[in-house]
């Protein structure tokens, strides 16, 4: 009997569960005018997006309304899946802002332009970017400390000031600031010119970041609409942990979209590395570098349980090392559609990590549809970049080069792009494919046998193999080279450069103008030294548009449809130029994604150009 009545419980408790509805999803409400003691309704919201975040749950939207929000969000679960994420969005037409900063007006005038302010160091809680230096591997101070710690005036930078004598100096015009912090207080001196700093908006760096997980593994988080700024992040090299003004922290599966980045002391999204106690001991060694990536794999670095991101539609400025970063985190992630320039601008120090776009490992990531200029270099790909693709881009006004290549084995591709900066490829790679470009700038390659660089299995994290770059065994099909200004000896335009290499190039279909020089081994190049397109570039408000003139005889060139078959399998992993499903490709379309010509498809980024003066509109 008393079997049968368990039996009995039991089967009512499953009826209840298959009649009852699963939980819906709750949407939590944010404003300024809320208390976090409410339940985040519309009627009750919380005050505080951190609030928000304690309480959510897989599948939850948290929706913040109109404000300033000084916090830094510390997401303390993501969701389960694609489908059950939890979302922090603005409220659609509302202007959001998160920042790391705070407002100070306590300031004191000690001479002229100069003020100062001091502050206990309570104020700072457990952080203080004020004694926090930037360091780190491959960081390079030039000379001086620079601190994580920052002033800003109506949002504009002011500089850090290598001493206090500099701030103070009588003469001195240059708004300027410089910290020293002791046992209790932290004192600001800054140079305000021509304003009073408690009159307007003052505001100095507290939080080292604004949205990132404390711990790694907080998946399936959705970030969209937010303006974020105002970070005190330290330099984020491979071999540490990379907290960028926003990040996903060795996670899985974030969006990040449509939102407004600015002004991190030095990256701004981050998709990299966990930390652990060998942070920033490689002693700048690429032995160190392998020793982390051999770490990673014990630690779960696996299609399984890291990358996977889309990071797209947002605009990101003003970050003094990189506007997105990552080291082994950003695998099988999406990067497209995005604004990005001012990156490394003010160049008070220097490292070999600073880029508009620095991945190392970008394994199967496509970076696509991003407009990227006026920074130091457009993107870096170092190390083990296969599987990449580097599609419909536009580069340009860099003060180094468009894009660079590093220590890659291959296969990567690198199509549709408008590579326009002095420089449009750095390339210390092997086993790449360059189709359908346009190069306006020189080109620089050089091996580097000195290091040994993993490659991989197929679509995988997992290392089948270490070996040092010789340089080579590229593919340049369907190009267009030419020089905007000959700002460099004119064999270092085109592919001339490339003719003493030891294993040789597969190169077809492209075209040189204005003296760039082809490949020695080119069959059949269309060679024309004494025509200049008229490359000009010019921006007309939030649209970019590109004028030139191809000429007559690109019309007329004979080229061929670029695919997997074409492109055959790089020299070292021995695998094929094929999408991340491993499906065949097919290069069929442009740089607008209008379809080519499959019988004799036109050189260079565009379907179907045409002789004479042309404006195009390329954003």
């Amino acid at each position: 009997m008393k079997h049968q009545t368990l039996f009995v419980r039991a089967a009512f408790v499953m009826l209840i569960l298959l009649i009852t509805p699963a939980a819906s999803a709750t949407e939590f409400h944010v404003s300024g005018r809320g208390s976090d003691i409410h339940d985040g309704s519309l009627q009750r919201p919380f005050k505080t997006i951190s609030a928000a975040a304690g309480v959510a749950q897989p599948g939850d939207i948290i929706t913040v309304h109109e404000g300033v929000y000084r916090e830094r969000i510390n997401p303390p679960r993501g969701g389960e899946s694609d489908d059950k994420r939890i979302v922090y969005q603005a409220a659609p037409g509302e202007k959001v802002e998160i920042k790391g900063s705070e407002v100070i007006k306590e300031w004191v005038k000690v001479l002229d332009d100069v003020w100062k302010v001091t502050l206990p160091n309570s104020f700072f809680g457990g952080f203080n970017p004020y004694s926090d230096t930037i360091h780190g591997d491959w960081f390079d101070p030039l000379g001086r400390e620079h601190h994580t710690g920052s002033v800003y005036l109506n949002g504009d930078l002011l500089n850090e000031a290598a001493t206090k004598e500099d701030v103070v100096r009588p003469s001195g015009t240059a708004p300027l600031w410089f910290a020293l912090v002791d046992k209790k207080n932290t004192t600001i001196w800054a140079r305000f010119t021509g304003v009073n700093p408690n009159e307007e908006l003052v505001e100095i760096n507290v939080r080292q970041t604004v949205f990132y997980p404390e711990k790694t593994g907080i998946d399936y988080i959705t970030v969209r609409g937010f303006t974020m700024r105002q970070a005190a992040t330290n330099w984020a090299p491979p071999t540490a942990e990379q907290v960028g003004l926003i990040g996903a922290h060795w996670s899985k599966g974030w969006i990040i979209e449509n939102n407004v980045i600015s002004h991190s002391r030095c990256s701004g999204i981050s998709l990299g590395k966990y930390g652990d106690e060998w942070d920033n001991t490689s002693a700048n060694s690429a032995e160190g570098y392998v020793k982390t990536i051999e770490r990673s794999l014990k630690n779960g670095w696996n299609k399984e349980t890291v990358g996977h991101h889309i990071v797209r539609n947002n605009t990101i400025s003003d970050c003094e090392q990189a506007g997105i970063v990552g080291s082994l985190g950003a695998v099988f992630s999406r990067i497209e559609g995005n604004h990005i320039y001012n990156i490394h601008s003010r160049r008070l120090y220097s490292g070999d990590e600073l880029a508009a776009i620095k991945l190392h490992a970008a394994i199967d990531v496509l970076i696509s549809g991003n407009r990227v200029h006026d920074s130091w270099r457009g993107l870096w790909l170092d190390w083990m970049a296969q599987g990449t693709r580097v599609s419909r881009n536009l580069f340009y006004h860099h003060g180094s080069e468009d894009i660079f290549v590093e220590v890659n084995h291959g296969p990567f591709l690198v199509d549709n792009n408008l590579l326009l900066s002095k420089y449009s490829l750095q390339n210390a790679s092997e086993g790449g494919a360059y189709v359908h470009n346009l190069m306006a700038g020189a080109i620089a390659r050089w091996p580097d046998p000195g290091r040994q660089t993993p490659y991989h299995p197929p679509h995988t994290t997992e290392i089948a193999g270490l070996v040092n770059i010789k340089g080579g065994d590229d593919r340049f099909f369907n190009n267009i080279f030419a020089p905007a200004s000959l700002s460099e000896p004119i064999e270092r335009y085109g592919l001339g450069m490339y003719d003493a290499h030891e294993f040789p190039l597969r190169t077809e279909g492209n075209v040189y103008y204005n003296g760039a020089r082809p490949y020695a081994g080119e069959a059949t190049p269309l060679v024309l030294p004494n025509l200049d397109p008229g490359i000009i570039l010019v921006e007309k408000g939030n649209s970019v548009y590109l004028t030139m003139n191809p000429g007559e005889g690109v019309l007329k060139h004979s080229t061929s449809l670029v695919s997997t078959d074409r492109l055959g399998k790089a020299r070292i992993s021995g695998l094929g130029y094929e999408n991340p499903d491993g499906s065949p490709l097919q290069i069929d379309a442009d740089y607008f994604g209008k379809a080519r010509n499959p019988m004799n498809p036109a050189a260079g980024p565009f379907a179907n150009p045409h002789p004479g003066n042309q404006e195009i509109k390329v954003w």
